[in-house]
């Protein structure tokens, strides 16, 4: 039996995925957290084989909290099932090491079968990532900048993109104001924008946020 946590911010996601798996054969919800500061005292007193775990969940700042779990927890395999854009956030949430990437638009039978292959040793990304790749990589440059962007770059960009300023977001990713300023340059520069309301809109455009 495979033993699952599952780690988001909303009551229905909880109520939804537990009841869908109440009597599966292979996958059993053994822990729901509303928190990811719960998601640490969860993974040191209960045996998790996979974390399935929502990018926008309360306490989660940064993709590198989810690397440091991985650390930790290397018996634990994290699934990533969110509502964020998937051509941007799949591939960092892989190369930050998780297992698989489902956007909440699938139905929870793929992501049953996602966690079963998860558990395998195999790494899930839903099709449409990959043909989404595939037509992006052949996309004008300009289409295809977010490509260029890092994991901590994209970070920045979505909470510039929420209205935050400079200083909230380096107390939010526990950096300095300065390095924020150096990572806003660095957006504007790869971005080709020179202010922050067209780089925003840019992002947007682009579905980077």
């Amino acid at each position: 039996m495979i033993k699952v946590c599952i780690a988001d911010n909303y009551p229905v996601v909880h109520f939804g995925v537990k009841s869908y798996f109440k009597d599966n054969a292979d996958i059993s919800i053994v822990a729901n957290v509303g928190n990811f500061l719960m998601v640490r005292d969860i993974l040191l007193t209960k045996e998790i084989d996979v974390l399935v775990l929502d990018l926008e969940l309360e306490g989660l700042s940064s993709i590198f909290e989810v690397k440091a779990i991985l650390k930790n927890f290397p018996k634990t395999k994290i699934i990533i099932f969110s509502g964020l854009s998937e051509q941007i956030y799949a591939p960092n949430a892989i190369k930050a090491g998780v297992s698989g990437f489902i956007h909440k638009k699938e139905k929870l039978e793929t992501l049953g079968i996602s966690i079963i292959k998860v558990h395998q040793g195999k790494i899930i990304i839903n099709e449409t990532v990959k043909k989404n790749l595939a037509l992006i990589a052949k996309q004008s440059k300009s289409e295809r900048l977010y490509r260029k962007l890092s994991n901590r770059e994209v970070e920045v960009l979505r909470y510039l993109s929420d209205g935050k300023k400079n200083h909230e977001i380096a107390d939010i990713l526990k950096l300095n104001e300065k390095t924020i300023s150096t990572y806003k340059l660095r957006l504007l520069t790869k971005l080709n924008v020179t202010n922050l309301v067209d780089l925003v809109n840019k992002a947007k455009t682009l579905e980077i946020v």
